[in-house]
C-alpha cells in the first residue's frame, strides 16, 4: 500500500518536466518525455497525449457515424500505461497509434471542442460517453482531461487515467502543465518544418544541379519554324490550366525544355520544378524514390527521406520516361494522381499531394497499354493534353538559329575563342539527318568549337563531306535539248562560272573570314590550285 507521500503531487517534479520539454525540438521525443515522466507518478495508471489532426482512417474508423466533421479529428500519438489483464485475455493498447476520437464527441472530444479541464472523480458515476471501453476492466476509478491550446487554437487533449483518487493539489497544475505542452507542440513543430524545409532547400538544389547538367543538351526554345511554333501555341494553352501533360518525342528532341517553359507559364512558376528520370530508378526503389520512406522502413534506411512528390510540393513533378516506370508502381502512381494521397514507405501519415504531373516519354504506349506493358488507365489519365515534339530533322529551318546558340553557349561554357560558323557548314548541318537530334546537334558543335580555336568551324558528320558549298548551284541546262547529263566541257564552264561569282561575292578576297574559300566550305590552297588551272585572276579596272 502506498503512503501519503507517494500519492500526493510534486510540484518539484513537475517544474523540472517543464524545464525539460521547453526544449524539446523533436515533436516525437516531445511527446514521449510526458507520457513517460507523467506515468512514473504512483497514482497514475495511464497517459495520453491525443492532437487535432486531419482525418485519415475514415473508412475504417468505427466511430465514423458518430463523427460530425470528418475532415479533421483527435488523433493518439502517444500513451504510456501498465495493464492489469492476465496474460490469457487481451490487453488494452494505451499506446494504439490508430486510435481516433471525433471532436465534440465523448470526454476527449467535448473537452478539445470546449477548451476546457473535466476531472471525473468517479467514472461509474460519470453522465455521459468516457470513450474508452477498457476502463473496468482495467480497474480505472478516475480519470482527467485538459485541453491543449496555444494562442487560444485547440491543438489537442491530454488525459490521465487513475485507479485511485486524483490528487486534488494537481488539478491547477493540470492546465499549466497543457498550457506549456502547447508552447512546446508549437515550438517542436516550428523546428520540424525548418528542418523539412532545410532538407527540401537541399533536395531542390541537389535535383537542380542534375537538371543543369542535363539541360547543358538541349538551349532554350529557339527558333522560328512552323512545327516549333505550334509547340509554343499549345504550350501557351496548357500551361495556365492544371491539366496534367503528356509529352511526346524521339530521344534529345527537348522534351525537358517544353515541360520546364509549360511550369515557366504555370501558376506553379515560384514553386519547384523537381525531374525525375525514371529510366535511371532501380526497380525495387521506385516507391521510395517517387514517395520517399522512415528510417527502419528497409534495409539501407538510415535515416527518414523525402520523395520527389513531396520535393515538389506546390509545383511540377516532371516525370522524364513514364514509359519505365514498372506496372506494380503504376498502379500507385494513378492512385496519387487521382487522390492527390500518398505515404512514404514504412509510414502511416497519409499526406497531401498538391502537384501538377507532366510527363514525357519517346515510346508508343499506346502500343505498350496493348501489350499489357503499361496500365490503360494511367495512360488515359496523363495522355488529358499530349504535346508531340517533332524531330529536327523536320524543322532543319531552327538549323541556323539552334546553331549560333549553341556556338555562343558552348565558347562561353567551354572558355574558348568564338569560332566563325560559316555559311557552308550551316548548310552541312542542314544536310544531315540528326537520329540524335538536338542533344547531338549541341554535342557536335561542343566539339568543334573546342577544334576550332577561334577559327571556322568544320563538322564530320557521318555520310557527309567535311565541308559543302554555301549554296548548291543549280543543275546547269544540258547543251542538247532533251539531254539529261553534262558534257566535262560544261561541267568545267559551270565550274569556272560558280568560282567567279564566289571570288566577286568575296571581293577577290581568297582566306580568312567570308573569304571565298570560306564560302566554298575549301581549304584556300585548293581554291588558290583551282583558280590557277582555270586561269582566273582579277582585272584591274
Amino acid at each position: 500500500m502506498e503512503s501519503e507521500s507517494d500519492s500526493r503531487f510534486d510540484p518539484n517534479t513537475a517544474l523540472q518536466l517543464l524545464l525539460d520539454i521547453a526544449h524539446e525540438h523533436s515533436l516525437e521525443q516531445l511527446l514521449h518525455k510526458i507520457v513517460s515522466h507523467a506515468v512514473q507518478r504512483p497514482y497514475m495508471s495511464c497517459v495520453q497525449v491525443w492532437l487535432v489532426e486531419p482525418g485519415d482512417r475514415c473508412a475504417h474508423c468505427p466511430r465514423r457515424p458518430d463523427c460530425p466533421d470528418q475532415t479533421r479529428c483527435l488523433h493518439l500519438v502517444a500513451g504510456k500505461g501498465v495493464s492489469l489483464s492476465a496474460a490469457t485475455s487481451p490487453s488494452p493498447r494505451f499506446d494504439d497509434l490508430t486510435a481516433r476520437n471525433p471532436l465534440g464527441v465523448g470526454l476527449l472530444g467535448e473537452v478539445a471542442v470546449q477548451r476546457t479541464q473535466v476531472i471525473v472523480r468517479d467514472v461509474t458515476q460519470y453522465p455521459g460517453d468516457l470513450g474508452f471501453d477498457w476502463l473496468k476492466s482495467e480497474q480505472i476509478r478516475a480519470c482527467g482531461a485538459t485541453a491543449i491550446t496555444y494562442q487560444g487554437e485547440p491543438l489537442g487533449v491530454i488525459a490521465a487515467f487513475s485507479r485511485d483518487l486524483l490528487p486534488e493539489e494537481g488539478r491547477p497544475w493540470g492546465q499549466v502543465f497543457a498550457d506549456h505542452i502547447g508552447a512546446a507542440i508549437a515550438n517542436a513543430r516550428a523546428f520540424e518544418e525548418i528542418r523539412r524545409l532545410k532538407v527540401q532547400l537541399e533536395q531542390q538544389n541537389e535535383y537542380l544541379r542534375e537538371e543543369v547538367i542535363e539541360a547543358r543538351a538541349f538551349g532554350d526554345l529557339v527558333g522560328h519554324s512552323a512545327a516549333l511554333r505550334q509547340i509554343v501555341s499549345q504550350i501557351d494553352l496548357v500551361a495556365p490550366t492544371e491539366a496534367s501533360v503528356l509529352i511526346l518525342g524521339e530521344t534529345g528532341t527537348g522534351k525537358e525544355l517544353v515541360a520546364r517553359e509549360i511550369h515557366r507559364r504555370s501558376r506553379r512558376q515560384d514553386g519547384p520544378l523537381v525531374r525525375v528520370n525514371c529510366a535511371s530508378i532501380p526497380k525495387e526503389l521506385f516507391e521510395s524514390e517517387f514517395f520517399g520512406h522512415v528510417r527502419g522502413s528497409f534495409t539501407g534506411a538510415i535515416k527518414d527521406r523525402a520523395g520527389r512528390f513531396e520535393t515538389a510540393e506546390g509545383g511540377t513533378l516532371f516525370l522524364d520516361e513514364i514509359g519505365e516506370v514498372p506496372l506494380d508502381m503504376q498502379g500507385k502512381l494513378l492512385r496519387v494522381l487521382q487522390e492527390k494521397r500518398y505515404e512514404r514507405v514504412g509510414d502511416d501519415r497519409t499526406r497531401q499531394a498538391n502537384v501538377r504531373i507532366i510527363a514525357a516519354t519517346n515510346r508508343d504506349l499506346k502500343k505498350a497499354t496493348a501489350a499489357s506493358r503499361f496500365r490503360e488507365d494511367l495512360y488515359y489519365r496523363l495522355h488529358v493534353f499530349p504535346i508531340q515534339v517533332v524531330p529536327l530533322r523536320e524543322r532543319r529551318d531552327d538549323i541556323p538559329l539552334l546553331a549560333n546558340h549553341f556556338v555562343e553557349l558552348s565558347a562561353k561554357e567551354l572558355r574558348c575563342p568564338k569560332p566563325r560558323l560559316t555559311r557552308a557548314a550551316v548548310v552541312q548541318l542542314q544536310s544531315y539527318d540528326w537520329p540524335g537530334n538536338v542533344r547531338e546537334l549541341r554535342n557536335v558543335i561542343e566539339r568543334a568549337v573546342i577544334l576550332a580555336r577561334g577559327g571556322g568551324l568544320q563538322f564530320d558528320l557521318p555520310g557527309l563531306p567535311t565541308a559543302t558549298p554555301t549554296k548548291a548551284a543549280k543543275a546547269p541546262a544540258p547543251s542538247q535539248p532533251g539531254a539529261k547529263f553534262l558534257t566535262e566541257v560544261e561541267m568545267l564552264q559551270r565550274e569556272r562560272e560558280n568560282l567567279l561569282a564566289v571570288l566577286e561575292e568575296a571581293n577577290w578576297k581568297i582566306k580568312g573570314p567570308d573569304g571565298a574559300a570560306e564560302l566554298l566550305g575549301i581549304k584556300p590552297t585548293t581554291l588558290l590550285s583551282r583558280m590557277k588551272k582555270m586561269g582566273l585572276t582579277r582585272q584591274r579596272g
